[in-house]
């Protein structure tokens, strides 16, 4: 290395002159400053976009990340001040760390979320299956003298008559079964003009040409927070458990509960 006011020739390694004492700077480096011309690591700023991409990507770039960043910070102080970029390595390692706590938290209060509003899809398509169920039964009371199919093989008639599809009788909410629903054993030989709020189909447990009433109806595939239920005139309503109970079961009895018109989960036929 040759000394910028003499002209001596030094060592590499030498940091003042054994001419003048004057202080060696390497070619194209001011004195205290980084050389010029030096370029950021490429390590560092993969380090700092796959830090920003962690929370994104579920953490998956986090070791990536603090890989990146280590390559990055050897690199800078092997490179006699040609690399920069010290400061974006640091931030590509500390950030998915610190992030990681918030993620955990964040994750804690949207999975309880994520479940209810999976548990409100299935109880909403449970409803449009029993009042596509109920459109069959309709359809199938027309072709048959006005009346219901037979409760003992409600299931088999509507398959083999109107041709229901397999998935109409399936809830998915509910353990695995060729059906989940059941019909009102007192709708034997009504029709359509039995009375409006009367029960004709409800949920139970998994079976096929179940039949029944109170004491075969489940509230276990909503976790518990009720039933759907489909009347004579073909709405479906969801019911909470307080109001089973005040559920119309035979044509003789009072009027029954019947789910506000205002309700959200209110399903009328189209």
């Amino acid at each position: 290395m040759y000394c910028s006011k003499c002209g001596a020739l030094n060592p590499d390694d030498a940091r003042l002159c054994s001419a003048c004492g004057q202080v060696l700077v390497p070619v194209g480096q001011a004195p205290g400053g980084p050389a010029m011309g030096s370029r950021v690591s490429g390590w560092a700023i993969a380090a700092l976009v796959l830090g920003i991409l962690s929370p994104f990507t579920c953490m998956l770039t986090m070791l990536p990340a603090v890989i990146a960043g280590i390559v990055a910070l050897v690199k800078i102080g092997n490179s006699d001040g040609r690399l920069k970029g010290l400061g974006m390595a640091i931030a590509g390692m500390v950030l998915p760390v610190a992030l990681l706590p918030m993620m955990a938290v964040g994750m804690g209060i949207m999975m309880p979320a994520l479940a209810r509003a999976r548990q409100l899809a299935f109880r909403m398509t449970c409803g449009q299956n029993l009042v596509g169920l109920g459109k069959t039964m309709a359809i199938y009371a027309n072709d048959n003298n006005g009346r219901f199919p037979t409760p003992s093989k409600w299931c088999d008639l509507l398959v083999e008559q109107n041709q229901a599809a397999p998935a109409m009788f399936r809830c998915r909410g509910a353990a695995e079964g060729p059906s989940n629903y059941a019909m009102n054993k007192f709708a034997e030989g009504l029709g359509p003009d039995a009375p409006a709020n009367m029960v004709l189909l409800f949920e139970t447990y998994p079976g096929w040409n179940q039949a029944g009433g109170a004491e075969i109806l489940t509230v276990d595939n909503h976790n518990g927070d009720g039933c759907n239920v489909l009347f004579v005139d073909g709405h479906a309503g969801f019911i909470k458990p307080e109001f089973l109970r005040q559920l119309q079961w035979t044509s003789s009895e009072p009027p029954g509960y019947r789910p506000p018109p205002e309700s959200l989960e209110h399903i009328r036929p189209r």
